[in-house]
């Protein structure tokens, strides 16, 4: 018997190794999936971030631009609502003249 005895004193024995081993197994795989996770969020918060800065360098970019042509636009529309322009172009192109003092009519105000 004593044989037997030993025999399931090993066994035992062997059993209470193995099993923190797949205690550390398990805890090590729970960690290394933990740890997994948190990398993927920070890379994926690490990716988005990067899309809006390069979303915002547009917007900013695009902005200026407009900015840009607003400022054309407005130079564009003072010369083009310029009274010597004006006046050039009824003279030439419509062949306007001042009229002559006969053919100016004065309007008197009606005492309404």
């Amino acid at each position: 018997m004593a044989s037997s005895a030993e025999t399931h004193v090993l066994q035992v024995a062997r059993h209470e190794r193995s099993a923190p081993l797949g205690q550390k197994y398990s805890t090590f795989i729970v960690v290394a999936v933990t740890l997994m996770l948190v990398a993927l969020v920070y890379v994926g918060s690490h990716i988005r971030m990067t899309q809006m800065e390069y979303r915002i360098a547009e917007t900013i970019s695009l902005k200026e631009k407009l900015v840009e042509e607003q400022k054309k636009l407005k130079l564009e529309h003072a010369m083009l609502k310029s009274p010597q322009r004006i006046e050039v172009i009824a003279r030439k192109q419509l062949q306007m003249v001042y009229p002559d003092k006969e053919q100016v009519i004065v309007l008197k105000p009606t005492g309404k």
